[in-house]
Parts: structure tokens; C-alpha cells; sequence
């Protein structure tokens, strides 16, 4: 006995050519970000060393001209009808309005950090972004929250005064850290 099982695909979804004038931006975008490193790194001083052979300006000049490479493929295809396929597995609704509250909490959480972060210094600073941004995402425990945020905190305080000698501004806890 055989079972006859074929396969009915839909046809390929149609391309519109032409794009829409989003994507074209992000296109020029990225143009922009790549001719501004390129053009930066032109102002690097040139050094080698035997530590170094190729200097400071090759990895910023290589990146810029990748951007710009990644842009103008980006518009080629944005030009022949390409578009983004959402992902399978996303449960995102594209025609739901856009969530301004959570927007607006985010951004708050971010602008208070970057005020607060030289008079409080980053452990303080840095406890108020992360447990800002858990609760404009939606987490209300509250404690929980406040405890991982001050442990993530400290976590990167000392990461980056440890593990890259990078010291971060300890505002009202000098001394204590």
C-alpha cells in the first residue's frame, strides 16, 4: 500500500518593487554611520609599533567601509520589492498601537540614570535604570526586582573596576566601594 503525499506550498509571496521610504532611511543611515567612522578614523594619528603593525586607524576604516557595503546591498534589495519576514515565532501584532506608557517609563528610567549618574555615582544610578525597566516592562515585584537590580549594579561596577580597570563614578559611595 502507498500513500501518495504531495506537498501544497503557496506560490511565493509577491514583491512589490520600490520600497518604502523607511527602509530607504535605514539605508541611509546607515550610509551616514559608515562615512562619519570612515571619516573619523581618517583623523586618527597614523603609529605603528612591532606590538602593532597596522595601527589604531585599519579597524574603524574596515568597519565604515563595511557599513557602507551592508548599506548599499540593504538598498539593492529594498529596491527589488525585499521585505523583512517576521519571525515565526513572534506574537507581535503589527497593527496594535504603540504602548506609550512603556515608552515614556523607559525613557524616563534612562534619562534618570544619565542625570543621576555623577552626583549618585553608578551603583545607585544603575539600581534605578534596571529597576525602572522591569517596571515599565511590566514586572511589579517590586522587592525582587530592587535586589537583583542593586545586584546587577554592584555586579557591573566591579566587572568593569576588576575585570577592565575601568572605574565608574561612585558619586556617594566613594569610599564604601
Amino acid at each position: 500500500m502507498s500513500l501518495d503525499v504531495t506537498e501544497h506550498t503557496d506560490p511565493a509571496p509577491r514583491r512589490h518593487t520600490g520600497g518604502d521610504r523607511g527602509q530607504y532611511g535605514v539605508c541611509a543611515f546607515l550610509a551616514l554611520v559608515g562615512g562619519l567612522v570612515i571619516v573619523d578614523a581618517a583623523g586618527i594619528a597614523h603609529s605603528t609599533s612591532s606590538a602593532d603593525p597596522i595601527g589604531p586607524r585599519t579597524v574603524p576604516v574596515l568597519l565604515g567601509a563595511l557599513l557602507l557595503v551592508i548599506a548599499l546591498a540593504y538598498t539593492v534589495d529594498v529596491a527589488r520589492g525585499g521585505r523583512a519576514e517576521p519571525e515565526a515565532g513572534e506574537d507581535v501584532d503589527p497593527t496594535s498601537p504603540v504602548d506609550w506608557r512603556t515608552v515614556l517609563l523607559l525613557t524616563g528610567a534612562f534619562v534618570v540614570n544619565a542625570v543621576l549618574i555623577e552626583p549618585l555615582g553608578w551603583v545607585i544610578s544603575g539600581t534605578l535604570l534596571f529597576w525602572g525597566t522591569a517596571f515599565a516592562l511590566g514586572n511589579r515585584h517590586y522587592l525582587r526586582n530592587l535586589v537583583i537590580a542593586v545586584a546587577l549594579s554592584l555586579a557591573t561596577f566591579y566587572a568593569f573596576a576588576i575585570g577592565l580597570g575601568v572605574s565608574l563614578p561612585a558619586g556617594v559611595l566613594r569610599g564604601i566601594l
